[in-house]
């Protein structure tokens, strides 16, 4: 009893926290200094179609290596502490093939289209809505969708841990590489910005988007697969 109406009270405060905010909330008139520079010399300077991706990759290049490094100590501990998990049970459960021949046809149509389109969205995340995390989110769900069809797979942490160090390294070169051959880190046009709109513009931002969408997308799948090995230890 005293549970409930403590989470109610909390749900009652937050909500109206939020009332206050959403009726006292005034949007702005113009854009701030720093989004009217971006709004108007993104594309120019950038070669980007798509802005944000641009302030991202390039503008914010340090805090994405923030958020993909904390992606994956995220991982890691994950794999850590279910890891110390699996060892607690001795005893393992025997189990059936429980996914249906449906499931089991399907996934094998839909994983590859999905591997595609998760390499779509990264690839062209400088032209379109997307990019590196979106695309690597899509790539882990393939691997969600492989570990639905057969709950007994393994997967190589081995193979997963190389895909997500060498982007990540790649990643972190192509960043110092902007530093001495272009404005600064993850700096773009360390390569050619070529024709604004077209596939093969925006210089470098297509090759580090790759590198983060193959990052993500392992450190996702990882954390998947080491969920699914708990649960069927």
């Amino acid at each position: 009893m005293v549970k409930r109406l403590t989470v109610s009270l909390l749900l009652v405060a937050l909500g109206l926290i939020f009332t206050a905010l959403l009726l006292g909330y005034t949007p702005d008139s113009e854009l701030n200094q720093s989004g009217r520079y971006y709004a108007e010399h993104t594309a120019q300077d950038i070669g980007a179609a798509n802005i944000v991706t641009a302030i991202i990759v390039t503008y914010r290049g340090l805090d994405t290596l923030g958020e993909v490094t904390v992606l994956f100590l995220t991982a890691t501990i994950i794999g850590l502490v279910l890891k110390q998990e699996q060892r607690k049970h001795t005893s393992k459960q025997a189990q059936s093939d429980s996914s249906s021949e449906l499931l089991s046809t399907g996934s094998r149509l839909l994983i590859p289209l999905i591997l595609v389109m998760g390499a779509y969205v990264f690839v062209n995340g400088h032209l379109t809505p997307g990019g590196g995390f979106q695309g690597g989110a899509i790539i882990a769900s393939a691997t969600l969708l492989m570990l639905l069809s057969d709950p007994m797979r393994r997967f190589s942490h081995r193979l997963i841990a190389i895909i997500e160090s060498i982007s990540g390294l790649f990643f972190v070169l192509i960043g110092l590489m902007g530093i001495f051959w272009a404005g600064g880190f993850l700096d773009n046009r360390i390569l050619s910005i070529g024709e604004f709109g077209s596939l093969f513009s925006a210089g470098a931002i297509p090759i580090i988007y790759s590198f983060i969408g193959l990052k993500v997308g392992a450190e996702f799948s990882s954390m998947l697969v080491s969920l699914s090995e708990t649960e069927n230890s």
